[in-house]
């Protein structure tokens, strides 16, 4: 289902969807201090393969964080949104409400036909971050699939998320290690998780509602298999990219980029 972002329903009086994408903002960056980093690679990366007025769309797009950033960048861009969570729309919503250069989609990307509700066939780049790594490696490949065909040749496709190499376990294990140590420090001075967050979302008389529609929808956070950056690559190019490789990397995470 499509919508622009000027329904109005989704702007209630009175609540202040700036200051709710913020603290979203501030709950993921924790998890990923380099977040902004990934960001700005990604548009470097849009800018330098599809130019500064590109189509985007938004995969998995949550509260519309990489679209706040494009249009930042970007003043002639337009942006695609698509989602199922029925809360991190919401917030998407009324965040972009009057602007018409967003449109939101409400999608589930396990449906095979969920790319029939896109406004437009073809996008210049999809872009999509931390978001894909609850799929096992079999829907991954499906949707990187339907993804291709999505792209326009000379069109590029970015997935920044978590990457891990199976075959450095002790590397893996420090990290880890360090980042959690770092968390840990943070959390003491006060910065929520992903579960308190949602916990301030349900108390919310906006977002109540959507939020326990979210839960409904996925239950608990779960991960996928999470397969290397190569595999990423390499699936990338079987599906139909002339050249996949990363653009981007820290010990865990990493940006893929496949170009049609």
């Amino acid at each position: 289902m499509a919508h622009t972002a000027t329904d109005d329903a989704t702007n209630p009086a009175g609540t202040d969807w700036r200051a709710w994408q913020d603290s979203w903002d501030r709950q993921q960056q924790w998890y990923l201090p380099d977040r902004e980093e990934r960001f700005r690679i990604m548009l470097d990366m849009v800018e330098a393969l599809v130019g500064t007025e590109p189509r985007v769309l938004d995969l998995a797009c949550g509260t519309g964080s990489i679209t706040d950033r494009l249009l930042q960048r970007f003043p002639n861009a337009t942006s695609t949104g698509v989602d199922l969570d029925p809360a991190l729309l919401t917030i998407a919503e009324g965040t972009f409400a009057g602007d018409d250069r967003v449109t939101f989609v409400t999608a589930d990307l396990k449906n095979p036909s969920w790319t029939a509700e896109l406004p437009h066939a073809t996008y210049d780049a999809v872009l999509t971050a931390t978001a894909l790594h609850w799929l096992p490696s079999g829907p991954l490949a499906t949707l990187y699939g339907q993804i291709a065909e999505l792209v326009r040749d000379g069109g590029v496709f970015m997935n920044a998320d978590h990457m891990p190499d199976p075959a450095t376990a002790r590397i893996n294990a420090a990290e880890s290690a360090l980042r959690r140590a770092r968390m840990d420090r943070a959390k003491a001075e006060g910065v929520l998780d992903w579960k308190e967050w949602w916990q301030l979302a349900a108390a919310d008389p906006v977002l109540a509602g959507p939020t326990a529609r979210r839960f409904e929808i996925y239950g608990d956070h779960a991960d996928g298999d999470m397969p290397s950056l190569e595999w990423h690559a390499r699936t990338l190019r079987e599906v139909g990219f002339g050249e996949a490789r990363g653009v981007w990397g820290s010990p865990a995470d990493a940006v893929v980029l496949g170009l049609k």
